[in-house]
C-alpha cells in the first residue's frame, strides 16, 4: 500500500459551473414557491370550512403588505417556473408531426405557453363572473 490518499472529488458548486444546470435548480427552486402558494389556497379552503369568522381572518391576513408581496414573488416565481416547464416540453414529447411536417421546438413551447394563458384568463374570468 502506498500513503497517498484517495483522491476526492470537490462538491462544492459544481452545478454553478454549467448553465444548464443552474437553471435547472432555479427551475426546481421555484416548484418550492408553487408549493407555499398551494399551501396558501389550502389554509384558505380550511378556513372556508371552518366559518365565516376565520374565512374573513384569512382574506384579512391577504390584504396585508407583506402578503401582497409574498403573492407578487410568488408570482414572478410562478410564471419563471412556467415558462421553464414549457421550455423542456419540446424535450421530453414524443414528436409532433402536422401536416406531414415536425413541429419546432418553438412552436411547441409557444403553443404551451398560449394554452396556459388561455386556461388562467378563463379560470379569472370565471372568478371574477361568480365574484360580480
Amino acid at each position: 500500500m502506498t500513503a497517498r490518499r484517495p483522491y476526492k472529488r470537490p462538491m462544492q458548486g459544481w452545478w454553478r459551473k454549467n448553465p444548464y444546470f443552474v437553471e435547472y435548480v432555479i427551475h426546481e427552486a421555484t416548484a418550492c414557491f408553487v408549493a407555499a402558494y398551494a399551501l396558501v389556497l389550502l389554509a384558505g379552503l380550511l378556513c372556508l370550512v371552518q366559518g365565516e369568522a376565520a374565512w374573513n381572518l384569512w382574506l384579512a391576513v391577504l390584504r396585508s403588505p407583506w402578503s401582497i408581496v409574498a403573492h407578487g414573488v410568488m408570482l414572478l416565481a410562478m410564471c419563471y417556473h412556467s415558462y421553464t416547464w414549457f421550455k423542456i416540453m419540446p424535450k421530453t414529447l414524443p414528436p409532433v408531426v402536422v401536416g406531414g411536417k415536425r413541429l419546432s421546438a418553438g412552436a411547441i413551447t409557444g403553443g404551451g405557453l398560449l394554452a396556459a394563458m388561455i386556461a388562467s384568463a378563463l379560470v379569472i374570468g370565471l372568478a371574477w363572473g361568480v365574484l360580480q
